[in-house]
């Protein structure tokens, strides 16, 4: 299968290993400037091998420096793969606070008691080294008083408890004294084997070290007399080998012993070639059997004695420890801090039998005591560890549930809930988002149907649109003009030109009660009932009444000149009839019906609790037109008086709704004198412009207000 470098490219994006930073470009820049290089040394290298050397240098560097930002990168490539989830997170975050400094605690309580029985391994040795040099030393100091009260005297000068000591204790068949007294060596250092001791210039006064001689090392204490004015020195010395060790070792373990200087046999010899075949830095703990060269700071196993107690369980290890020993050269004075090494290896059960010997069985209970912290402190590390546990599944499992119900939430699946099954703090979060997701699941069903009324009101708009006169033919001596708006989306207030003849209009004017659908209903059902109650064809009654009578049937006629034709109070009543049947007690309208006549220029009218329109003459004077009755539809078998009145060329018609003359600020309302003075000082322009500036100065008086009601305005001029 072949790959293209687009799809290589996109597996490496899926896989986030594409270079996308400066700091990954750099790196991959320089990885390749080294892989270039490298290949241009190789080639280099076959015609000249010097060519190619220069290069060597700065492949290494920039193959160092891409190491480097690979590291950098791999690390936060790690970090942000591994560490994304909040659960990796909690689980190194446990192992840095629980786990770590537990593991810290224990690696430095066992580092601690490694050291401690270590020190305490060492300490045996070296306080029976020092006490073996007090032990000569006390025998030393009895010779010398010994030999001191011999010379006063004029006594030969030797000791006899020397020999007393010699058969008692078989050490002192290995031990050497020899004595001075001025610069004469007294015979005592013939008969104890004395020849090997010398009298360096640095001795004058007491002395107990360890000392290197060509043949070794040894214990040396000195004691000094003042015998008149000479002085008396006496010195006992003891071999530091594997006889004097190998007494201290004793059910200790293994103790080996390591030399600065150049150790020879007891005769003097120098040390075989098998004895400094390998060299041992001295740098804490040595091992244990490496010969050494003879240079300053390096160390040559002398000896080693001893042997490995059995371990007693498998938690008793061997416990390898050294401590240097100060050495002072015989001949010149100087000491050593550190001329020669002794290293003890043991097993604690061993330190622990030395350490408590003298308890007794006080030993056991303390034991038992530390068994249990121990076991306590593992019961509770583990009871942390399952709480850590619990806790971290806890969090991230509801982590996880709001990260599934977000996920829900995006693709806008708003019935996702998420299982509560605890009573935290994690799980009020959870019903927090339940409820969230709840609420939102209603908003958007209420902003469906909410979008569903919208609609259907903005259908309803477009329809009750159509039903306002869109084409208005004015008479020959009347113009008209009609405007709505409405405070909500659909209108509750009506206006209507009906043409009945050549030479006739019907003007309605109304104002249904309450706002919206329900209004908006009653304002259809009106201009339905007021076309059809109007037209010319409508069957006509065979026993006419006057205008204003009450017939059984509810229909009012009126005898006109040109025939038999419903007047504006027999529409009235007829609505106010079908309306009080028809409509729930609560909803009424107020109407305002008039019919022109162009011929005569009558306006004949009835008002039903409408606000009485008004007519405003060419001089500026007005009159109201009040005639008619009650509301429409709020009670039965109800008479609307009708006016008649003549409107001269020039007299504007004016018929308005609430809405104009109610609205409020802080000057109080609109009203309706500053309607009239706006229609009487501009009763000449045209009607448009008239609805226009009232309509304007509505809206001015509203201001940044919601306005509260319908605004209509119907406008007649006679000509």
């Amino acid at each position: 299968m072949q790959w293209s470098y687009r799809e290589i490219r996109q597996q490496m994006i899926d896989a986030d290993l594409w270079p996308k930073g400066r700091l990954a470009r750099l790196a991959c820049y320089l990885a390749a400037s080294a892989g270039l290089l490298y290949i241009l040394k190789k080639l280099l290298g076959l015609f000249a091998a010097s060519w190619g050397e220069n290069l060597g240098g700065w492949v290494v560097f920039l193959a160092f420096l891409s190491f480097i930002l690979f590291f950098i990168l791999g690390f936060k490539w790690i970090r942000r793969r591994i560490l994304w989830r909040l659960r990796n997170r909690l689980i190194v975050t446990y192992i840095f606070i629980g786990v770590i400094p537990a593991v810290l605690l224990v690696s430095i309580a066992l580092i601690t008691l490694y050291g401690l029985a270590g020190q305490f391994a060492v300490f045996v040795v070296t306080s029976e080294v020092h006490a073996q040099l007090r032990s000569l030393e006390a025998v030393n100091s009895a010779v010398s008083n010994e030999l001191a009260a011999r010379l006063e005297h004029g006594a030969a000068p030797t000791a006899e408890s020397l020999a007393g000591l010699s058969r008692r204790d078989p050490a002192w068949n290995r031990r050497e004294v020899c004595a001075w007294y001025g610069d004469k060596a007294l015979p005592l250092c013939d008969e104890y084997r004395g020849h090997s001791l010398t009298r360096p210039a640095f001795l004058k006064d007491h002395f107990r070290d360890i000392v290197r001689e060509p043949n070794g090392l040894h214990l040396r204490v000195c004691s000094s007399i003042q015998i008149g004015s000479s002085t008396l020195i006496v010195v006992t010395s003891e071999p530091f080998d594997k006889e004097l060790v190998g007494n201290i070792a004793t059910d200790l373990g293994e103790i080996a012993l390591y030399n600065t200087g150049v150790i020879s046999n007891r005769t003097g010899a120098e040390p075989t070639s098998s004895e400094s075949s390998s060299t041992v830095t001295f740098s804490g703990v040595q091992p244990k059997h490496n010969a050494t060269q003879n240079n300053q700071g390096q160390l040559r196993p002398v000896f080693s004695v001893g042997a490995m107690p059995q371990a007693t369980s498998g938690f008793d290890r061997e416990v390898t420890f050294g401590t240097p020993l100060s050495v002072v050269d015989w001949k010149t004075g100087e000491k050593q801090p550190a001329g020669a090494l002794v290293q003890v290896t043991t097993r604690p059960s061993v330190l622990y039998r030395h350490l408590f010997a003298a308890l007794g069985e006080f030993v056991l209970g303390v034991t038992y005591f530390v068994a249990a912290v121990a076991i306590l402190f593992a019961i509770i590390e583990l009871i942390a560890l399952i709480i850590g546990t619990r806790m971290t599944r806890t969090v991230t499992a509801a982590v996880a549930q709001l990260h599934e119900a977000t996920q829900h939430v995006d693709k806008g699946d708003f019935s996702h809930r998420i299982p509560v099954k605890s009573a935290d703090q994690l799980a009020h979060l959870a019903l927090s988002f339940n409820s969230m997701t709840e609420s939102i699941e209603k908003l958007i069903l209420e902003q469906k149907e909410k979008q569903r009324l919208e609609n259907e009101l903005a259908i309803a708009q477009e329809v009750q649109a159509q039903l306002f006169p869109r084409q208005i033919s004015d008479l020959e001596s009347l113009e008209v003009h009609g405007f709505c708006r409405p405070a909500r989306t659909v209108s509750g207030d009506y206006y209507d030109f009906v043409t009945a003849s050549s030479h006739k209009l019907i003007l309605a004017a109304g104002d249904i009660s309450g706002k919206g659908i329900s209004a908006a209903l009653l304002m259809a059902t009106i201009h339905s009932a007021v076309r059809a109650y109007s037209m010319e064809s409508m069957p006509q009654l065979r026993e006419p009444v006057a205008v204003g009578a009450v017939a059984g049937s509810g229909r009012l006629m009126a005898t006109w000149p040109d025939g038999v034709e419903v007047s504006p109070g027999a529409l009235l009543g007829l609505l106010n009839h079908q309306l009080y049947e028809s409509t729930p007690p609560e909803k009424y309208a107020t109407l305002f019906l008039a019919v022109y006549d162009g011929r005569s220029h009558q306006l004949t009218y009835s008002n039903g609790g409408h606000l009485p329109p008004i007519l405003i003459r060419e001089d500026g004077s007005i009159r109201r037109l009040e005639a008619g009755g009650t509301v429409v539809g709020l009670f039965d078998n109800m008479t609307y008086d009708e006016g008649s009145v003549e409107m001269s060329p020039g007299e504007v018609f004016l018929a308005y709704s609430d809405g104009i003359t109610e609205p409020e600020n802080e000057f109080g309302e609109f009203g309706e004198s500053r309607l009239i003075e706006l229609v009487r000082d501009n009763r000449h322009l045209p009607l448009p412009q008239i609805s226009q500036i009232v309509t304007q100065a509505v809206d001015n008086w509203i201001g940044d207000n919601e306005q509260p009601d319908d605004v209509t305005l119907v406008l007649a001029r006679a000509r």
